[in-house]
């Protein structure tokens, strides 16, 4: 089966460990496991209830604990909506496996992760993309929208908050799309992997599984939850999608670690003090790079309304990936090139870092375009 080269992931399995300021970082700044127990409440001497876990295979769907713990981030989802999968990029990839078949239509809001358009077009789909553009917020065009969206499409795939622009669909506008896709009689696949980030309110998103009879959410403990070594994902959904799922995962993960299904259980249980902390490093960080933005010529952007990562337009006559490349040798700090996102004269720069080392790279990179 042939698939499109990862654009994103290429770039990052050849960059992330050979820069020394990792400003195309999309977590929220990683936890550490002592840092997960004092948020917890508890220390290093719980770790010893970890001794008597024997190493065997763990609960299919996930643990009863941990899926319990996910469910209580919705509004509408009990433990038969719910499995546990290996990340969200795991997530994403079984909800398509399960759901497309070849010659399907589906429609992909870009830009967005790869594995939204990319996974259906290997799998033989007929796949119609939606861009975003800048002078719409980085939001959909619903009318757009309902011209793709045919009595044929089988699934139309968001991302919501938006990887990379940080833009930020609201309610209204998600259950505008819901109803798009509910008069085609289509799924409605939203990656949610940045949900919590919000820059306003309690920070969650609405999810489009509480929103729509046939609305799939994946998300995982990566972004929000600073915990992406548990590699640890889910999806919540109808009990259909979780059934046609379900055949396709014991070809590919039978279950996740114990180990990683114990610490997510852990955080998610201590979800209002691990998001309160997420909120805080993003929210400030935020200030910092509006404020940065605002002093640079050469740069353009529109806010993020969420996410840890968002668009900078760059007025430099240079690849965005040359530029990059250029900007890691002379200087040390490491953005995404847009044209890894289809978004040439972009750069994707993550903000939930080190606040020290965030201030760090940005003044680099003043000096940097100060120099071309």
């Amino acid at each position: 089966m042939h698939i499109d080269p990862f654009g994103v992931e290429i770039w990052m399995n050849e960059w992330e460990f050979k820069c020394e300021l990792n400003l195309a970082e999309t977590c929220v700044e990683s936890l550490t496991i002592e840092q997960l127990l004092a948020l917890s409440g508890k220390n290093a001497s719980d770790l010893s209830a970890l001794l008597d876990l024997k190493m065997t295979y763990g609960e299919i769907r996930g643990s009863t604990r941990l899926v319990r713990a996910i469910c209580a981030l919705y509004q509408r989802q009990t433990a038969e909506n719910v499995i546990v999968t290996h990340g969200t990029i795991g997530a994403n990839m079984l909800v398509h496996k399960s759901m497309i078949s070849r010659g399907d239509r589906v429609v992909a809001v870009v830009p967005t992760y790869q594995q939204h358009y990319s996974i259906p077009a290997s799998i033989g789909a007929e796949v119609h993309q939606l861009r975003l553009r800048e002078e719409d917020g980085f939001l959909p065009d619903l009318d757009a929208l309902r011209c793709l969206v045919t009595p044929q499409t089988r699934l139309i795939a968001i991302n919501n908050p938006n990887n990379p622009t940080g833009a930020l669909m609201d309610r209204a506008m998600l259950e505008e799309i819901a109803q798009i896709a509910r008069d085609a009689d289509a799924w409605l696949l939203c990656d949610e992997v940045y949900r919590g980030t919000d820059q306003h309110g309690d920070g969650m998103t609405d999810a489009v599984a509480d929103i729509y009879e046939k609305g799939i959410s994946t998300a995982g403990m990566s972004k929000a939850f600073s915990l992406a070594g548990l590699r640890l994902g889910w999806i919540a959904g109808p009990s259909e999608v979780i059934e046609a799922v379900s055949i396709h995962r014991d070809y590919d993960t039978i279950s996740v670690g114990k180990i990683d299904d114990h610490f997510a259980a852990l955080a998610l249980e201590s979800s209002d003090r691990v998001l309160a902390r997420s909120k805080k490093i993003t929210r400030d960080n935020l200030a910092i790079l509006e404020d940065w933005v605002a002093g640079e010529p050469k740069i353009a952007w529109v806010k993020p309304k969420s996410a840890t990562v968002t668009l900078l337009r760059y007025d430099v006559d240079m690849p965005s990936e040359a530029f990059c490349i250029q900007l890691l040798k002379e200087t040390g700090v490491l953005l995404t090139p847009g044209s890894a996102f289809g978004m040439e004269g972009y750069l994707r720069i993550g903000f939930a870092n080190p606040q020290a080392d965030l201030i760090t790279g940005l003044a680099k990179i003043s000096d940097f375009l100060a120099r071309l």
